[in-house]
């Protein structure tokens, strides 16, 4: 069973990821609260994937990302957020992101990023 890490500062976002993810199957999800979160769960649980929103405080998602790829450079990361600028994306992809999820999105696009990088659960 596939482990997945999402990082969100909104609950809500976290929520509509976690039970996208669960209605297909995923149910190992463990949710951050923000960038050092998810590199302290990271390590923590060694998740299969991680989907980071970018804004967020304490510690960007991009900051976690770079952090994540330090770790372990083979993680599967994807990166989210409202904010849907080519140079953002561009930094993510340059930094090791596997894709870039522009919200709002459908649950469709969520289970299309994870089964690419995961299979089916």
């Amino acid at each position: 069973m596939a482990r997945i890490l999402t990082a969100d500062d909104a609950a809500f976002m976290r929520k509509v990821i976690k039970d996208t993810l669960s209605k297909n199957g995923f149910t190992d999800v463990i949710e951050a609260v923000d960038g050092a979160d998810a590199v302290a769960k990271y390590d923590e649980f060694n998740p299969d994937l991680v989907i980071l929103d970018i804004t967020m405080p304490n510690m960007d998602g991009l900051e976690a990302l770079k952090a994540i790829k330090a770790k372990n450079p083979a993680a599967n990361c994807v990166m989210c957020s409202a904010m849907g600028q080519e140079a953002m994306v561009i930094d993510a992809i340059q930094n090791g992101a596997k894709d870039f999820i522009v919200k709002p999105f459908k649950p469709d696009r969520i289970m299309k990023t994870v089964t690419t990088i995961l299979g089916n659960p």
